[in-house]
C-alpha cells in the first residue's frame, strides 16, 4: 500500500483504482485456498482467545508480541502460507516481495495478444 498509494500524514491513501482492487494474485490451488482458509480461521480463534480485547489492542505494534502472541503467531504462519504461493519461499525481504509484485502485476495488466 505504501509504495503504490502513499500515505496522508501518517495513513495510507486509499482509492478506487489502486491497491487492494489492483493486487496481483497467482492463480490458486484448491489446496491453496484450503491452506489460506485454515490460516484466516486460525486468526480468527486466536484473536477469540483475547477476548475482550479490541482489534486495536491485538494489533498495537508495542502490545502484540508480548501481550498477543497467539495473533501474532497465527498471522506469522499465514505469511509463510501466502509467501510460498508465491514463490515457493519466504521472500527475502520487501525489496525482493515487492519485485515479484511488481511482475505479476505487469503481466497481469499486459496487452492481451489475439
Amino acid at each position: 500500500m505504501a509504495t503504490v498509494c502513499g500515505k496522508l500524514k501518517t495513513d495510507y491513501r486509499y482509492s478506487n483504482t489502486l491497491g487492494w482492487n489492483t493486487f496481483p494474485v497467482p492463480t490458486l490451488t484448491e489446496q491453496n485456498k484450503t491452506d489460506l482458509t485454515r490460516c484466516a480461521e486460525d486468526i480468527l480463534l486466536a484473536r477469540e482467545q483475547y477476548f475482550p480485547a479490541t482489534i486495536a489492542d491485538m494489533y498495537d505494534p508495542e502490545r502484540m508480541d508480548k501481550e498477543f502472541p497467539l495473533v501474532q503467531e497465527a498471522h506469522e504462519r499465514n505469511d509463510e502460507v501466502l509467501e510460498r504461493i508465491y514463490i515457493g519461499r519466504r521472500f527475502k525481504n520487501d525489496t525482493e516481495r515487492l519485485e515479484k509484485l511488481f511482475e505479476l502485476y505487469t503481466k497481469m495488466t499486459a496487452p492481451k495478444s489475439s
